[in-house]
This record gives C-alpha cells, sequence and structure tokens, in this order.
C-alpha cells in the first residue's frame, strides 16, 4: 500500500453517525469522500468489505454498500468482486504528501477578474430591499394589489391554455401580451408600434442589458443623465460604454452640453416623463432637440418611462417615442412597479429594423418568459383589470404623496426640501441644507428601520448636490406620516 494513513487509522474518524444528523449512508459517504480527497485515505488503499464495515461501525450492511456505491459511481472507489474496493483518485489529483485535513482548507487567494468580470465586481448597483421598509423609492402599494383577480387570471389561463403554457414560449413573447401592450402604449402614452415590435422581457434592467449588447461596443460613448439612474450606469458600463454625464435642468437633458462632449455618441439614456431621481420634465423643445441629434448622429435613444402611470395633475404625458420619424427610440415600459416588483413583466417598443435582432439575442439569454404569467397578465388587460388597478393606485399615491410632501413641510422645511414637480411617480427628491452627509444620513435613518437613498450617488461627475430619493407609494398613509417623524429626528 502507497504511504499515507491506512484505512484501520481512519475508522475511529468515522464514529459517531448521528440519525438526527441524516440519513446514515448519506453520512458515511460524506467522510469516506472527504478523507479520499484530503488525503487520509491513500491512492490504491484497500478499504475492509462492507460486511466487516457493516460490523466495525455498528451499521447495516445495506447501509455501508449505499455509501460505498455513490463513492463508485463518482469514480472514487474501484469496486471488484472478489478483491475488494480499492479508493480510485490516482496520485496526480491528491494533495501534496503530507497535507493534511486542515491544511487542505488554508484559505485560497481569489482568482484575478479581468475584463467584464472585474468591471461587474466594481459596479455600484441600484439596491433591491429584501424587507417592506417606509420611503423605499418607487416600491408599489403590495397590500392594495387585487390579488384575487390576478389569481383568477393565473387560474383561466391555466385552464383555457392547458400543456401549451408548458412548452417553450415564443422568444419575443405571448403574442395576446404583445397585442395588449401594443393597443396600451399607444391609448395612453402615443406610442406608435404594431404587436410585433413589442418584446417582452423581465424587467427593464434585462431590456437595457439586450440594448448594450447589441447596439454598444467597447469604448462607444453613452450619454445619461446627470444625475441619473443607476442601473443605467451599471449596465452601459458592464458592457465597456465611455459614460458621458449630461446635466439636466428645469426642462430636462441639456442636449447641447451633450452635443459639446460626445457628438458623436451611439446612444442616449434618458427619462423624460418624470426623470429619475430630480422628478423633472423634459421639455418639448429639449425631446426635439435630442430626436434631431439622434437622426443627425445616427444614435439611438433609449426612452425609460418606468413609471409614467402616476401622474397627479394632469393625463399622462405622450411619450417621445410618438415624435420619432427615424425610428431611433427604443422604448421601455415596466409592469413591475404598477403591478408588483416579483411579477417580472416588462416590455420593449422597437424600431422595426431591430426586432428580428433583439429577438435572437433574447432568445440567446433566456429563452423565452414564463408563458403562464405572460398569458396571465394578457387577461388582467383584456378584462380591464389593469386599466383600473392604474386608477385606483393613481388616487392612493396622491394621497400618500401629498402627505410626505405636507410632513416635510411641517417637520423639516428647512433641512429636507423638495426638487423637481413631485407632481408624479413613485418617489419625491428632496435635497439637504448645509453640508449635512446624505450617505451618513441614510446610514442613520436605516438603524431605524427606515429605506431612504442618498441623492449624491447618482451623480457621475464630481458635483455632487446632496440630498435624499424618499418613496411614498409602499407603506399606508399612517405608516408614511410616522416614517417622516422619524427621518425628521434623525441627526
Amino acid at each position: 500500500m502507497p504511504r499515507g494513513a491506512s484505512p484501520s487509522s481512519f475508522l475511529p474518524s468515522l464514529q459517531g453517525l448521528r440519525h438526527e444528523q441524516g440519513p446514515l449512508h448519506r453520512q458515511l459517504y460524506e467522510r469516506l469522500r472527504e478523507a479520499i480527497l484530503t488525503g487520509g485515505l491513500p491512492p490504491r488503499g484497500r478499504l475492509p468489505s462492507t460486511r466487516a464495515l457493516a460490523e466495525r461501525l455498528g451499521l447495516s450492511r445495506n447501509t455501508v454498500e449505499q455509501a460505498f456505491a455513490q463513492l463508485d459511481a463518482e469514480g472514487l472507489l474501484e469496486r471488484r468482486v472478489g478483491s475488494g474496493s480499492v479508493v480510485a483518485l490516482p496520485e496526480r489529483a491528491r494533495p501534496p504528501h503530507g497535507a493534511t485535513r486542515v491544511a487542505s482548507r488554508r484559505p485560497v487567494p481569489p482568482p484575478v477578474l479581468k475584463g467584464r468580470a472585474r468591471r461587474v465586481s466594481e459596479l455600484l448597483l441600484p439596491e433591491q430591499p429584501a424587507d417592506l421598509l417606509p420611503l423605499t423609492p418607487c416600491m408599489p402599494a403590495l397590500e392594495a394589489f387585487p390579488l384575487s383577480l390576478w389569481r383568477r387570471s393565473l387560474q383561466r389561463q391555466g385552464r383555457s391554455q392547458g400543456a401549451r403554457l408548458l412548452a417553450y414560449g415564443d422568444e419575443a413573447g405571448w403574442r395576446p401580451l404583445r397585442e395588449a401592450v401594443a393597443s396600451y402604449v399607444a391609448a395612453s402614452r402615443g406610442v406608435r408600434c404594431g404587436w410585433r415590435q413589442v418584446l417582452i422581457v423581465s424587467s427593464t434592467q434585462q431590456a437595457l442589458d439586450l440594448v448594450a449588447r447589441l447596439l454598444l461596443e467597447d469604448g462607444d460613448a453613452v450619454w445619461l443623465e446627470e444625475p441619473g439612474y443607476l442601473g443605467a450606469r451599471a449596465v452601459f458600463s458592464w458592457a465597456g460604454a465611455r459614460l458621458i454625464p449630461v446635466p439636466v435642468d428645469d426642462e430636462g437633458l441639456c442636449v447641447e452640453h451633450g452635443v459639446s462632449r460626445a457628438p458623436d455618441a451611439r446612444l442616449a439614456y434618458v427619462t423624460p416623463s418624470y426623470q429619475y431621481p430630480l422628478g423633472l420634465t423634459m421639455s418639448l423643445p429639449r425631446r426635439l432637440a435630442l430626436l434631431d441629434w439622434a437622426r443627425r448622429a445616427g444614435a439611438w435613444v433609449v426612452e425609460d418611462d418606468y413609471d409614467s402611470e402616476f401622474r397627479y395633475t394632469s393625463r399622462p404625458l405622450s411619450a417621445m417615442q410618438g415624435l420619432d420619424d427615424a425610428g431611433r427610440v427604443l422604448y421601455v415600459g415596466t409592469f413591475n412597479k404598477v403591478m408588483f416588483p416579483s411579477l417580472r413583466l416588462a416590455y420593449l417598443v422597437l424600431p422595426e429594423a431591430l426586432v428580428e435582432p433583439f429577438r435572437r439575442a433574447k432568445a440567446l439569454t433566456d429563452g423565452h418568459t414564463a408563458p403562464l404569467t405572460q398569458a396571465a397578465m394578457a387577461d388582467f388587460m383584456e378584462r380591464g383589470h389593469f386599466t383600473a388597478h392604474v386608477r385606483r393606485m393613481r388616487g392612493l399615491y396622491a394621497e400618500r404623496r401629498e402627505a410626505l410632501l405636507e410632513g416635510l413641510r411641517r417637520l423639516a422645511s428647512e433641512r429636507l426640501r423638495p426638487v423637481g414637480s413631485a407632481d408624479a411617480g413613485m418617489h419625491v427628491s428632496v435635497t439637504l441644507a448645509g453640508r449635512e452627509d446624505d450617505v451618513a444620513l441614510v446610514a442613520r435613518a436605516a438603524r431605524r428601520g427606515l429605506d431612504p437613498r442618498p441623492l449624491s450617488i447618482h451623480y457621475l461627475g464630481p458635483r455632487r448636490t446632496r440630498g435624499l430619493v424618499l418613496g411614498f407609494s409602499g407603506v399606508e398613509t399612517a405608516a408614511l406620516r410616522t416614517a417622516v417623524a422619524a427621518l425628521a429626528s434623525v441627526r
């Protein structure tokens, strides 16, 4: 037998198997496997027979047989009738001579990451709360969602479609849902498209990832609103784009500034209906100027309409996509903020020239979105439940928005000052008076069970405004008032 621990010397460590720790054959298998992999049992070492080992350990022979059979299946033992079982792991696959089980667990230096793997580890990503907390931006009112109606849509489609929903789905999405989305965005947002231009995805992030994969090459310039959405910054940075922060003012993105810095940019990402995070609306002259630049530069414009359903002083604004005659705008919408976050349904309205490339890219990245969820969403929309839900939430969120603003006026008017119009969306941003550190303030608020976000991290350039991004839609009015009072007391 080669040098190393003998099977007999290893047997004492096999004692003490306990029923409460799981199946005995599994415990025995795991201990033998670890001994083989870490050098406790040497290559070509012979093990006792299943009968002998069972007797020595006080186990049934069947228990030992199951453990040996699993080791044999994994190539760790060689079993021959009449000659017993020997360790099959070759010497070159073993730890260095003299290595012990403790030595095998020494810390291993982390791998050196390069390229995209390195970039993703350095990204500042938008946080997704694990729990429902007061002041989380853009969280819907989950307690007010009509769950019984949604359940009926799921059940109805499950019965009517049957096994069809269990097969692979169309990469571009369930046709009835694509048709419903095309009708909805045309009627509510003035989007011009046919149903074939609608691509169903799981989220805004997946839509942006597809955009980055198909439309950007390493080093391409991308205009980003300053301040802007962290998720877009992360996706385009990960893709290797050169990020160009373009400031926003009361009329939205300053197109002339973008042209002066990067006239040949490949893409511009904007949130024109309710700019995130400042809550500004892009004026019509700015929209037309952006479209004119895109047409002349051969660039693309991604219009993220993440919460346009919720406007409290007027009807929802028409989308910029409806003004586009050159086929340069990709329009992104989501159901995850209107319905509930775990729904994982969003959509991308594409220029006709991009439909087939994006369909193929969607097929490569995740195949298709779950057909049952899509069928239920189409049913929910066709029966008018979606429109009714949006209407109810608009009224509810208007009440909660007013409670937030009234609390800020009453308790912190000198310290926390709202910016933007605050007449739409699911959040309000405020600036901090003086030189208070918003990141530190958020950390202190988190210890009180609150979830505001620091405004300053949404800036890409060195000039940053300190403030907070406050959500008002996700908690009931009374709890929201309590949360505002708690925030005002945080020092």
